[in-house]
C-alpha cells in the first residue's frame, strides 16, 4: 500500500459548512475578583473558566485551554508539540517548572539535515519527518495535573472535545496562516484535506470540524497518557513521522522515530530561574529554555541605569542593547542542561551584568553583533574548560502560543508551548487530527555550539513563561509566542510595566522592537518613519527590511492589583484581538 492511499484509510474526516463570517466580541481586558484566563482565542478561555466555574485549579483550567487552543489554534500548538509551564503554588508559596519540550530521537545526529556536507534549505528541512522531535505536550499536561491539579484528563478535555466535535468558524488570522502554509500543506495528504479546499485556504466563516481530534483527546481522557505514548496512537504518530502521508508525487525526507522514542519520553520537574529586578521578584522558565536567564540578564543589565528619569527614546535605547549583549551570551552557551554545563550562576551575578553593562554607550547603539562575555569569571567554580565561541544566529520557528490562568485561590500558570513554525512539519498524523512538530529545526546545525543535534537532547528554546512578585505576593505574569522574539517582547513588556510606568493593556500594546544581536533590529508593520522610530535613529539604530516586518508575539498577562482585584490582559491588536476573562461573583 502506497504511503498515500495508507492516508485516504486512516479515516481523516473533516467536517465543513460555509456560515457567514462571524464578528467576534473578543475582550482584550477584564478586571475581577475571581479566577483569570488571557489566551489569544475566545474558546480557549470559555474553555478555561469553565473549569474554573467548576471548582477547577488553575492547572487545571490551564490544561483545558491549551487543549482547545490545539482545536482552534492548531498552527501554532497541540498535542503534536511541546512546552514550558510555570506554576505558582499559593498554598506553598513556591514556584515550580514543568519542562516538557520535545527531544530528539534515539537515532538523530548533526548529519540529519546536510547534503554532501552542507546544510540543507530551512523550508525543506521543517516540511519533513526527519524535522520532528518526541511529542511532550501530553506527557506534561499528566505531569500538572497529577501533582498540582484536582481534575482528571476526562474532565479538563471535556471543552475541547466539545468543540472539535460542533466545530469553529474559522477567523481571519486563521484563514491568513493556511494561506502562507498552502504549498506545506499541499506536501501532507491528511493535512490538505483537513485545512484546505481545492489546494486552498477555507475562507473565513467556514465551520470547521475535527472529529479525529476529538477521538485522540477522547482516547487520552479514557487511558492517560498512556494512549498518546504507546498503542495505535503511537503507532500512528511514528509511521507519519517515518512515512509522512504524502499527496501525490510530493517528497519530503523520512524520520527515523521509533515507538520506543514516544514510550521513554520523560518531563521533567525543574526549579525556575529566580531573579530581581527594582523590587521585583522575577521568576522564569530553566534550560532548555534560554529565556529565563536571557531576561533575567537584560533585567540586571538594565537596573544600573535610571530609566525612570530617561526619555523614551533613552529606555528604548538602553533596552535594544542589553537585549543585545544578552543574545550574545545566550548563544554562546546555552543549551539542554543534560548535554551543556552553562555558567548560569555567573550569567545571573549583578557584577556580570555590571561588567556587561559597561560595554553600553548610554548616547550610541553598537555597529553589529557583539562578542559574548565570560560568565565563567563569575562562577563559583573555576574548573570550566570550555569558553564561549561566537556563533551564527540562527533562524528560529516564531510561532508558538502562550496563555495566563490565575485561580481564586491564588494558584498561577504562566504557560507557553508550540509545534515550532506555523503549521509545524506540515504533517497530519492520520486518524488523530492533530499537526506534528519541527522541533528539530531549533537546533544549530552550523558547527560546534552547546545547541548542536545529538540523540536524545532537547533543542534550546526562546520560551520566556514568567511571574513576578512584589513584596513576597504577586504582581504579574507575561509570556508570549514568536521564538527568540519572544524574550524581547517578554523583557520589553516588562519594561514598559516597570519602568514606563505603562499599564499592562498599553505595555502590551505598544510597538514592538526586537534586537537580537544583529546589525539591524526588527520592528513590526508602520513603526518605521513613525516619530518613535526616528528619535531611535538618532542613537544609531536601524530598521529590518527583509524579510517584510511582521507583528511581533501574542502576549497574554494577569496583573495582580494592591487591591485584590485581578485585571487579565490579551493582545489589543495583534493577532485578530485576544480573549481576557475574569470569574464572576458566586464562583
Amino acid at each position: 500500500m502506497t504511503t498515500s492511499a495508507r492516508a485516504l484509510t486512516c479515516g481523516l474526516i473533516l467536517s465543513i459548512v460555509l456560515a457567514p463570517p462571524l464578528a467576534l466580541a473578543k475582550t482584550p481586558v477584564a478586571t475581577g475578583t475571581g479566577g483569570a484566563v488571557a489566551t489569544i482565542s475566545e474558546k480557549a478561555s470559555e474553555s478555561a473558566m469553565t473549569i474554573l466555574n467548576k471548582g477547577g485549579n488553575a492547572i487545571d483550567a490551564a490544561v483545558a485551554a491549551a487543549a482547545t487552543l490545539g482545536v482552534t489554534d492548531p498552527f501554532s500548538c497541540g498535542i503534536g508539540g511541546g512546552g514550558f509551564m510555570v506554576i505558582y503554588l499559593a498554598k506553598d508559596k513556591r514556584v515550580i517548572t514543568i519542562d516538557h519540550r520535545e527531544t530528539a530521537p534515539s537515532s538523530f545526529s548533526p548529519a540529519v539535515f546536510q547534503e554532501n556536507g552542507r546544510p540543507v534549505d530551512f523550508d525543506t528541512a521543517v516540511a519533513s519527518g526527519a524535522a520532528v522531535g518526541v511529542p511532550g505536550t501530553v506527557r506534561g499536561w499528566h505531569e500538572a495535573l497529577e501533582r498540582y491539579g484536582t481534575m482528571s484528563f476526562k474532565q479538563v478535555l471535556a471543552p475541547a472535545i466539545g468543540v472539535a466535535t460542533k466545530g469553529f468558524p474559522v477567523s481571519e488570522t486563521f484563514n491568513k496562516l493556511v494561506t502562507e502554509n498552502e504549498r506545506k500543506f499541499q506536501l501532507f495528504s491528511t493535512t490538505s484535506r483537513l485545512y484546505l479546499k481545492n489546494g486552498k485556504a477555507l475562507p473565513a466563516g467556514t465551520i470547521v470540524k475535527n472529529p479525529d481530534l476529538a477521538k485522540a483527546y477522547r482516547a487520552i481522557a479514557a487511558q492517560g497518557y498512556k494512549a498518546f505514548y504507546g498503542g495505535p496512537m503511537a503507532q500512528a504518530i511514528v509511521a507519519a513521522v517515518n512515512q509522512p502521508p504524502l499527496a501525490g508525487t510530493a517528497q519530503v525526507r523520512p524520520g527515523t522515530m521509533s515507538m520506543a522514542d514516544l514510550a521513554n519520553y520523560e518531563a521533567r520537574i525543574r526549579q525556575p530561574v529566580r531573579s530581581t529586578y527594582r523590587g521585583y521578584d522575577i521568576y522564569g522558565m530553566p534550560l532548555p529554555s534560554s529565556g529565563g536567564v536571557a531576561v533575567a540578564e537584560a533585567l540586571n543589565i538594565l537596573e544600573g541605569f535610571d530609566l525612570k528619569a530617561m526619555p523614551r527614546a533613552g529606555v528604548e535605547h538602553l533596552y535594544l542593547e542589553a537585549s543585545r549583549l544578552a543574545f550574545a551570551d545566550r548563544n554562546a552557551y546555552l543549551a539542554d542542561p543534560e548535554y551543556v554545563d552553562a555558567p548560569i550562576e555567573g550569567m545571573l551575578t549583578k557584577q556580570f551584568a555590571a561588567q556587561r553593562r559597561s560595554l553600553i554607550r548610554p548616547d550610541r547603539a553598537a555597529a553589529g553583533p557583539v562578542a559574548a562575555g565570560d560568565a565563567f569569571l563569575y562562577e563559583n567554580d573555576q574548573s570550566f574548560p570550555l569558553r564561549p565561541q561566537a556563533n551564527l544566529i540562527q533562524r528560529e520557528g516564531t510561532h508558538t502560543t502562550h496563555l495566563a490562568v490565575s485561580d481564586k485561590d491564588g494558584n498561577i500558570v504562566a504557560y507557553t508551548f508550540t509545534i515550532e513554525s506555523w503549521g509545524g512539519s506540515g504533517i497530519v498524523v492520520p486518524g488523530y487530527g492533530f499537526l506534528l512538530n519541527n522541533e528539530m529545526t531549533d537546533f544549530d546545525f552550523t558547527g560546534p555550539a552547546p545547541n548542536i543535534p545529538e540523540a536524545n537532547k532537547r533543542p534550546r528554546s526562546s520560551m520566556a513563561p514568567t511571574i513576578a512578585f512584589k513584596d513576597g505576593k504577586p504582581a504579574f505574569t507575561i509570556g508570549s509566542p514568536g521564538g527568540a522574539t519572544i524574550i524581547t517582547t517578554v523583557l520589553q513588556t516588562i519594561v514598559n510595566h516597570v519602568d514606563l510606568g505603562m499599564p499592562m493593556s498599553a505595555a502590551i500594546d505598544a510597538p514592538r522592537l526586537s534586537q537580537r544581536n544583529g546589525r539591524e533590529t526588527e520592528v513590526e508593520p508602520g513603526f518605521a518613519g513613525t516619530e518613535q522610530a526616528k528619535a531611535l535613529e538618532g542613537y544609531g539604530h536601524k530598521w529590518a527590511t527583509s524579510p517584510a516586518p511582521e507583528e511581533i508575539g501574542a502576549a497574554n498577562a494577569i496583573v495582580f492589583n494592591p487591591d485584590g482585584t485581578v485585571t487579565a490582559v490579551s493582545e489589543g491588536r495583534r493577532h485578530g484581538v485576544g480573549s481576557a476573562l475574569v470569574q464572576k461573583k458566586g464562583h
